[in-house]
């Protein structure tokens, strides 16, 4: 992300400019520009074509790739990881900035191209996604930066004839202190990017206790780009001579076109170019994607029913598919599934109880929508040297030039894959079939000949949007001495790592158990079950993953077995995890942020009676524990405060964190009270934001923070603070009901009960 001269640009601002209605007009009117000023593509063919030479070299090391110093002391970097909002490029440079010996600020940071050198993170090459941008490659970029940094001093000491053991550097500066000479990073860039990398096992990293930057809330490089409107995402880029294109999927997965009934009609509306066929849907293109869209809605089209089965890519959606039947099989299914984690013999410690210490419970989770801001489009144009730019947002480029490369048939050589940055993301822009519009884009641009940019409306987004799995939990649970013996836990679903990558039927999809199986509570006996159920819906991942619907079902039903032990949660709590001091000091720290444990109910100063539920969760590599705030009012939940308290071992830019804690907040929030993808008929019920209610700012809660640096292993950032969230809440509602919430969203329950008054609670 460019960083520019902020304070003088917005000197330039003028109140008296009649201002364009749409957001993206109004700021760049405000700041007197225009468009298209940030060019993300430039120069990216020839970094490409570096990094695909970069045989031989562990990924990570080949500083050339990453880093371009250039004469007047910017420094470009291609990052590995798409930056969407989540602050991996500020990261990145505090990181890299931190070892190379440059401030933080003076970073221009891109969304680095494809090729081997980026394929940073162990195992799985290169994603952004997962919480794991930062955590796996932490070590990685720092060497990068000590290996520049190197080269640097290596290039000084030519310059300045001296031995390198007499130089140090001070920030963008080399420097001889003997002599009082120093050179500028940008006087040596030249020559030093042109030196071989060092070995990195001979580099010696900053000693932690000297760290300036990280651990530091350095400012984030991104915010003046979005906040004035000059941050180009994939819906902005223009190549010339290119026509735009819109679609009409069908109404169901598995659908195909039989004609066009009114095709004449439509090829007669303005400005239509041309109308195509495609899998499952119909485009039309146009000059302007206005005239396109027009005439794809104005498309009358002869589907054709599916044959019942998945079809190449697509699912098969049944016409009598409702969500609520779906969900209702699911909560009635009596098997056991594969084995997720066996510890002791839950089985027979349940068989051999007596009923009245056995509790048991089914809970349900619900399909939701990512629902990010950004309608996701792609820019496709064939070129006459018989190579292909794509333009798409994507969090796995290698994975995404090896599909189109096996689409289209060419080499990926021959390939150009560029990477904007997302408008909001938590996990669409994986590779999923049939949810994206680049290989429509493809197709179009093959037939037209020309480039074509396809955006698709919100309502084919919601038509084909991926959807977080749903599912049903039995749970099961003996209490013997005031806590919990045994635990059974099955979990009918289809896991979305199974969904998007295909069933191996003798394993377990670790996606669809995690915040259910692995948990640290001291509970001797353990059972967690994986039963698949494959779903009509696409399904992709979602921010938290399994975590986000798991730890609402064992966090809730952990209250619950308080509640038959007879033990307050809280004191339960830190009972079965009193030999985990990481955990326990988490514990004690979101109590103590909240100014002391209190259940409730109780009267607050603005007179509603209010309960407070606690909740805890270990996603992603880290720890987090919340304590929320509730009363109801007319019937509806509110959430009035969300104290929440995350140990990620280590950090490297606390604003960023906390500012994710309180995005995710929002979000599980929002998952709890109001979001849920509805079908009927095979059909969603919304196709837009109207009829999919999402949290409003006068929902929003009061979020508290409190960030542990236990020193612990790091773990991930952008998704462990909203696991926490949603059963915090339920369980302080069901407290303050007197009865058990057991489904999610809250907007579905009924919540006339009369609340339990502070006088007659025990």
């Amino acid at each position: 992300m460019k960083n520019l001269d902020a304070k003088n640009e917005f000197l330039q601002l003028n109140q008296d400019t009649p201002v364009n209605v749409s957001r993206r007009h109004f700021l760049l009117s405000s700041v007197g520009l225009a468009a298209g000023a940030f060019v993300l593509s430039v120069g990216i063919p020839l970094r490409q074509t570096r990094a695909a030479q970069a045989g031989g070299m562990a990924a990570g090391t080949r500083v050339p790739a990453f880093l371009r110093i250039t004469a007047d002391n910017k420094i470009y970097f291609q990052s590995p990881f798409v930056e969407g909002g989540q602050g991996v490029f500020t990261a990145m440079a505090q990181i890299i900035g931190e070892e190379l010996d440059a401030e933080p600020i003076k970073f221009i940071v891109e969304n680095a191209p494809t090729g081997p050198d980026y394929q940073v993170v162990k195992g799985f090459g290169r994603i952004t996604g997962g919480s794991m941008s930062v955590q796996t490659s932490y070590s990685t970029m720092r060497k990068l930066g000590a290996l520049a940094r190197q080269m640097l001093l290596q290039a000084g000491a030519k310059a300045l004839n001296v031995d390198v053991s007499e130089l140090t550097t001070t920030p963008g500066k080399v420097v001889h202190l003997k002599s009082n000479r120093s050179l500028d990073y940008g006087q040596l860039a030249e020559q030093a990017m042109g030196l071989p990398v060092p070995d990195p096992e001979s580099i010696k990293l900053r000693d932690p206790k000297d760290f300036r930057w990280i651990g530091a809330p350095v400012e984030r490089l991104d915010v003046y780009m979005k906040s004035t409107g000059k941050a180009e995402y994939c819906i902005d880029i223009k190549v010339d001579d290119m026509l735009h294109a819109a679609v009409k999927h069908a109404p169901r997965l598995g659908m195909t076109v039989s004609s066009i009934t009114n095709l004449e009609q439509v090829n007669a509306m303005r400005g239509v170019h041309s109308v195509h066929i495609l899998e499952g849907a119909v485009a039309v293109v146009a000059p302007h994607w206005w005239d396109a869209k027009r005439a794809a809605d104005a498309a009358q089209v002869d589907w054709i029913e599916p044959k019942g089965e998945a079809q190449g890519s697509m699912r098969f959606m049944p016409a009598d598919f409702s969500t609520q039947s779906f969900n209702d099989m699911l909560a009635a299914r009596k098997e056991r599934g594969l084995d997720a984690e066996v510890k002791g013999n839950a089985s027979k410690v349940l068989s051999d109880a007596k009923d009245d210490t056995v509790i048991e419970a089914t809970y349900r989770t619900q399909h939701l929508r990512h629902a990010q801001l950004e309608p996701p489009s792609a820019l496709a144009r064939f070129n006459t040297d018989g190579s292909l730019d794509v333009w798409c947002p994507n969090q796995a480029p290698d994975m995404f030039l090896a599909d189109i490369a096996k689409r289209t048939g060419l080499a990926e050589d021959k390939i150009h894959l560029h990477s904007p940055i997302l408008g909001g993301f938590f996990g669409r822009h994986f590779l999923y079939h049939a949810a994206s519009p680049y290989p429509q884009a493809i197709i179009l641009a093959k037939k037209v000949g020309k480039p074509i940019k396809l955006i698709w409306s919100r309502e084919e987004e919601f038509l084909r949007d991926t959807v977080r799995p749903m599912a049903a939990v039995r749970l099961k649970a003996a209490i013997s001495n005031n806590k919990p013996l045994a635990l059974d836990i099955v979990s009918s679903t289809e896991g979305p790592t199974d969904a998007i990558w295909g069933r191996n039927p003798e394993k377990v999809d670790p996606t669809a158990v995690e915040g259910l199986a692995g948990k640290a509570y001291d509970i001797p006996h353990v059972r967690v079950g994986y039963d698949f159920v494959k779903s009509p819906m696409m399904q992709g991942y979602w921010r938290s993953v399994g975590n986000s619907m798991n730890d609402f079902v064992y966090e809730c039903f952990f209250d619950e077995m308080a509640d038959k032990a007879g033990v307050d949660p809280m004191q339960m709590r830190q009972q079965l995890l009193q030999e985990n001091k990481r955990l326990s000091h988490l514990l004690n720290v979101v109590v103590e942020s909240s100014g002391g444990w209190k259940r409730g109910p109780f009267t607050a100063e603005d007179g509603s009676v209010r309960a407070r539920g606690i909740a805890m969760a270990a996603p992603f590599g880290s720890h987090a524990a919340a304590i929320a705030e509730v009363s109801i009012e007319k019937g509806k939940v509110r959430v009035h405060h969300i104290w929440e308290a995350i140990d990620p071992g280590s950090i490297v830019n606390p604003a960023i964190i906390k500012a994710q804690i309180q995005s995710a907040a929002a979000m599980g929030v929002s998952q709890v009270l109001f979001e849920e993808v509805i079908y009927e008929k095979g059909l969603p019920l919304a196709r837009n934001y109207n009829k999919y209610p999402m949290i409003r700012p006068t929902h929003m809660p009061e979020v508290h923070v409190s960030i542990i640096e236990s020193g612990e292993k790091m773990g991930g950032i952008g998704e462990p603070g909203l696991p926490a969230v949603s059963p915090a809440i339920v369980n302080a509602v069901s407290h303050l009901l007197g009865r058990r919430i057991r489904r999610i969203p809250l907007s579905g329950v009924m919540l006339e009960d009369k609340t339990k008054s502070p006088s007659n609670m025990t």
